[in-house]
């Protein structure tokens, strides 16, 4: 990746500002940022939402505006959905990945994921439990609210703390 191969690059800030889309290319995403050495901080502005929890929490440090949202919801398929028990089993699988993944790179437990997810009687037209701001950071999924200076103030500190360590 050329952000980890350019040494004139010592951090990057991701702003997400998403519906969500695809889980396999998201995961992806989260995945690659959360194996980088470079320093990153996420910043959610306006909204991070489905496959974008994965993305802001695979930052070192994850950041939300005061108004921003982020929507948890279960595994959903758009288009042809073949009603056999493979099918059902692939969508636990997938549901079961992201539920880790954001789980291992946050605060949140499995627990209340997994009640926010599922929680039937919160659910907006059936895109999951929104979470503002403030109530992302109370339930551990995002680190803390702020902008794009806390943010960057933030990526400044890791950037900074490689640098003592000596980490290229």
């Amino acid at each position: 990746m050329a952000i980890e191969q350019n040494p004139k690059i010592k951090g990057l800030l991701v702003i997400l500002n998403t519906v969500g889309g695809d889980i396999e290319a998201g995961l992806a995403i989260a995945e690659m940022l959360k194996t980088m050495n470079t320093p990153t901080v996420s910043l959610v502005l306006g909204g991070g939402h489905s496959i974008g929890a994965p993305i802001a929490v695979a930052a070192d440090h994850s950041v939300i505006s005061e108004t921003a949202t982020i929507t948890v919801h279960p595994i959903r398929l758009s288009g042809l959905v073949i009603g056999v028990p493979q099918t059902y089993e692939y969508l636990d699988k997938m549901q079961d990945r992201v539920i880790r993944f954001i789980v291992k790179h946050s605060r949140v437990s499995t627990e209340v994921l997994r009640d926010l997810m599922f929680r039937t009687g919160e659910l907006v037209r059936d895109v999951g439990t929104v979470l503002v701001g403030e109530e992302a950071v109370k339930v551990g999924l995002i680190d803390e609210v702020g902008g794009v200076n806390a943010a960057l103030a933030r990526l400044s500190k890791l950037v900074a703390q490689r640098e003592e360590e000596g980490v290229q």
